[in-house]
């Protein structure tokens, strides 16, 4: 996974695997399962990531922050 933007290709199979250990998006549901791409959206993610101690949450929002409200769209189931 590259340092700058990362693309959709690379982040679907982390999603697919989110999505394999919990039926919905666990702390990301709000915009994986909801569609709210904005970036304070998943700021809120993150920070519920954190509470919970997911970190494959926590790295997945924190990779979705760095996508482009475009590429979130993408994502959204």
């Amino acid at each position: 996974m590259s340092k700058e933007k990362p693309t959709v290709p690379e982040v679907k199979p982390l999603v697919a695997a989110l999505y394999k250990r919990n039926g919905v998006g666990c702390c990301l549901h709000i915009v994986l399962d909801d569609g709210n791409v904005e970036d304070h959206q998943v700021e809120f993610c993150i920070e519920q990531a954190k509470k919970q101690k997911h970190e494959n949450c926590q790295f997945l929002g924190e990779l979705l922050l760095k996508m482009s409200q475009t590429q979130r769209r993408r994502l959204y189931r």
